[in-house]
């Protein structure tokens, strides 16, 4: 959520040669067409798989960070045929939220607050995503605060509510055991965005990683320290030997 292709771009850079790697932006994302579109989870892997169609792509392993974790989920439970494997990133759909806590994270996640932000504000919103913020991800705030001064951002910020709203409302964490499929997730321990400290305080994200995993037949769970929510951006060293093994 909030991100964009270029956000896989070590991943990629480290299976070049190895297996075909293909990345895309959903729309309102990156530089995809953006527009009113819906922000639901099932939407968005309705438009994945249209994509995959298209390309003639019958057999996947699918890619997943945060809320492209649980779009990855939901399309591996619609078509477990053509998924293979599963690699999820901080994914979100182990959290769950009671109807409250709900209620508390659609209120706070409106479209008017984003479009206010300052550019300090942007900068400490990218921070927050990393245990250290690394030099080499700068671009990721260049490229928010171009869009802030672009058409775009005001369908990014009705957007981004939307995404949340989305999430929520199409909870994957009842169908978990049915996720067959082998399946590898990565966490950092300093994940300032899961849990959601608003609403769950107390909690630690490996609290919430193991509590996922235990409910998946075939999954392995990989919490790196020093790391916070872009575990393949922030530690690719450690996250890429155990993909390139994964997929070989």
């Amino acid at each position: 959520m909030g991100s964009n292709l270029l956000g896989w771009q070590k991943l990629i850079a480290g299976l070049r040669g190895q297996v075909r790697c293909i990345a895309f932006d959903l729309p309102n994302y990156g530089g995809s067409t953006p527009g009113n579109f819906s922000s639901t989870m099932s939407f968005f892997a309705k438009v994945a798989w249209e994509f995959a169609d298209q390309l003639g792509l019958s057999s996947l392993a699918l890619g997943g960070h945060s809320m492209g974790g649980q779009i990855a989920m939901i399309m591996a439970l619609q078509r477990p045929f053509a998924v293979e494997k599963l690699i999820l990133c901080s994914p979100a759909g182990f959290e769950t939220f009671s109807e409250p806590e709900r209620m508390v994270l659609n209120n706070i996640y409106a479209p008017q607050l984003l479009m206010a932000l300052t550019d300090d504000q942007i900068r400490q919103n990218f921070y927050a995503n990393f245990f250290r913020f690394p030099a080499d991800a700068e671009f990721m705030i260049q490229d928010r605060l171009r869009m802030k001064e672009s058409a775009q951002y005001e369908y990014y910020c009705r957007m981004i509510p939307k995404c949340v709203t989305g999430m929520l409302d199409e909870p994957v964490y009842p169908f978990l055991p049915s996720i067959q499929q082998p399946t590898h997730i990565f966490y950092g321990l300093q994940d300032q965005l899961i849990p959601n400290r608003l609403v769950h305080p107390m909690m630690q994200t490996k609290q919430i990683a193991r509590r996922g995993v235990r409910n998946l037949p075939n999954a392995h769970l990989h919490l790196l320290d020093q790391c916070g929510h872009f575990p393949h951006w922030e530690q690719a060293d450690k996250v890429l030997p155990v993909v390139r093994k994964f997929l070989s």
